[in-house]
């Protein structure tokens, strides 16, 4: 008798596998929150430099007799082909001639431009609160944007070779519930960087958590299932992830600040941390990993609960830790 053998015994397809999956997936759903999350909390929006003009100027009031936010733009901002702001240079001196339509306009690349020096004026019309406006990364700082999520897939990378090596020597249950707890609290101290290089650490604790969470959540899923049903279970967790990825965008469209967002999609894991610890006898350790651990005795007590829940408590029963039988019961695992 094999392991998935063992399994049909106890219930390879019963109420326990369908509640434990579903307590696995439920995280599955943020997931995509935070793996895409910066599409929406770096959200570039137009942006062109701040000027500063004394609008009491005697040539402007002559020309126009009041303030027009577009014609300050116009002689204080070069515009492009599409008659839209430059987003990095603005003009050294007030160009005021160009509001008179009858004066003789000198060519504008002929002008003199120089950096925004005062910072940037960003259009809140879609996302009130993003990195970029919150740390001006724009222009000569537009390639932070890129390097911040680099940074999380180096978490996520990282995460993989450190919790993948913790979840051999220590089990898939505890590395698990620990992960959940690390994207809790790094994701939620994310929501509340005072700075960009904070922003990154805590991203990058984030991806690390991320990693351990897909690779233990399936790893246990596929522990208490028999083969035929793995594939079923590998579908239901993509399904779960496409559909986060659809709340993702809605909770970013209802949540235009980037901290309150990144709040939201971190504090539900505070959520499966608790209903976990909460739940011992749903969110069990993996049976084969026991075995090949050296702890057959606490392996066939996992099995003998599965029985119970599935109500196929006979079969349970006959399982037993006789020495006999332990190095039998390690050879059915590998």
């Amino acid at each position: 008798m094999n392991f998935a053998e063992l399994l049909d015994h106890v219930g390879g397809m019963g109420r326990f596998q369908i509640i434990y999956t579903i307590l696995l997936a439920i995280p599955v759903f943020m997931m995509a929150s935070h793996n895409l999350l910066q599409n929406f909390t770096a959200a570039t929006s137009e942006h062109h430099c701040h000027v500063h003009i004394n609008i009491n100027n005697t040539l402007y009031t002559n020309l126009t007799g009041k303030l027009a936010a577009k014609d300050l733009l116009r002689v204080s901002v070069p515009m492009d082909s599409n008659q839209q702001p430059e987003k990095c240079h603005r003009f050294v001196t007030t160009q005021w001639q160009l509001l008179d339509s009858n004066a003789t306009v000198t060519n504008l690349t002929e002008l003199e431009t120089e950096p925004c020096a005062d910072g940037w004026v960003y259009d809140k019309s879609i996302f009130t609160s993003t990195i970029i406006t919150e740390w001006d990364l724009v222009c000569d700082s537009r390639q932070l944007k890129q390097m911040a999520q680099s940074i999380y897939m180096a978490g996520i990378l990282a995460g993989g070779i450190i919790f993948g090596d913790l979840s051999d020597r220590f089990g898939r249950r505890s590395p698990l519930i620990w992960c959940y707890l690390q994207m809790a609290v790094t994701s939620t101290c994310t929501a509340f960087s005072p700075s960009f290089t904070a922003y990154c650490i805590f991203r990058f604790l984030s991806g690390m958590a991320f990693s351990a969470i897909v690779m233990n959540g399936v790893s246990l899923c596929k522990c208490v299932w028999r083969l035929p049903s793995q594939t079923q279970d590998d579908t239901m967790y993509g399904y779960c992830y496409t559909i986060g990825q659809f709340i993702l965008a809605g909770v970013a469209y209802a949540i235009p600040n980037w901290r309150w967002l990144q709040l939201v999609v971190s504090l539900p894991y505070f959520i499966c941390v608790f209903s976990y610890l909460l739940l011992p006898r749903w969110f069990v350790e993996s049976a084969r990993w026991l075995v090949i651990a050296g702890r057959p005795d606490e392996a066939v007590k996992q099995l003998q609960r599965v029985a119970r829940i599935n109500r196929k408590k006979e079969e349970g029963d006959k399982l037993n830790t006789e020495r006999e039988h332990k190095q039998e019961m390690i050879c059915m695992i590998r």
